[in-house]
């Protein structure tokens, strides 16, 4: 199986940290937030890696250059200016994904979810990590019915952790080079109760802030130096 990291954004909540270094390369703990993801990649069994990029996308290759330093090989799927949205990114980079499920993580969050996990999830066609709602995100964006995502409800609603299980067949009505959502695809595969799902209650960050990744880096050295 092959992963996805999406790194194309401009990560302007995170301005001025943003203006002179892509997003998944700001530190937290003393390595940028896609360090994480790559290790931890490496760890479950994953080899081969592709990333997308757009803003300063220059400064990805050359800090991540091809993997080697993880026993991964790192692919780049480089965008035009502004980007191309996750379902144009990830449809527009599928020469690169073969014809297997893939593993697709935002490259700006933190999370201690299983990537172990995806290699049971081969079977579907779109398959989202949920989370319990972050106070910036209290709303929430679907609800879980066992292991069916269905639209949010009144009963208990939980937040798409940005970390998925995707068949290439999910972007097939995409067009490689399209600006798109992801959520029109979500939606559809809801109505036709295709879209399925699981809660974690472990650790997740959405790194949107300046504030939010101090928090995050703090953690982490403190962790590391618990764990010294």
């Amino acid at each position: 199986m092959k992963a996805f990291i999406l790194a194309a954004g401009r990560g302007e909540r995170m301005r001025p940290l943003t203006d002179h270094t892509p997003k998944p390369l700001l530190l937290a703990g003393g390595k940028p937030l896609i360090v994480w993801h790559l290790e931890r990649l490496a760890a479950a069994g994953f080899r081969e890696i592709v990333i997308n990029h757009a803003h300063l996308g220059s400064l990805i290759e050359q800090t991540l250059g091809d993997g080697s330093q993880w026993g991964l090989h790192i692919q780049y799927s480089p965008e035009p200016p502004g980007a191309l949205e996750t379902a144009g990114g990830i449809a527009t980079a599928l020469p690169l994904l073969s014809d297997e499920p893939f593993l697709v993580v935002n490259g700006d969050v933190y999370c201690d979810w299983d990537f172990n996990r995806a290699h049971q999830l081969t079977g579907k066609t779109a398959h989202l990590v949920m989370v319990a709602n972050p106070a910036h995100h209290s709303g929430g964006d679907f609800s879980l019915d066992s292991d069916r995502v269905v639209y949010a409800n009144s009963e208990q609603t939980f937040t798409y952790a940005g970390i998925g299980v995707f068949s290439p067949s999910f972007f097939s009505g995409v067009t490689p080079g399209t600006i798109m959502k992801l959520r029109p695809l979500l939606d559809a595969a809801i109505a036709a109760g295709t879209l399925t799902g699981e809660r974690h209650d472990g650790r997740w960050v959405d790194v949107g802030t300046p504030q939010r990744l101090a928090e995050l880096d703090l953690e982490l050295r403190d962790q590391e130096l618990k764990n010294a």
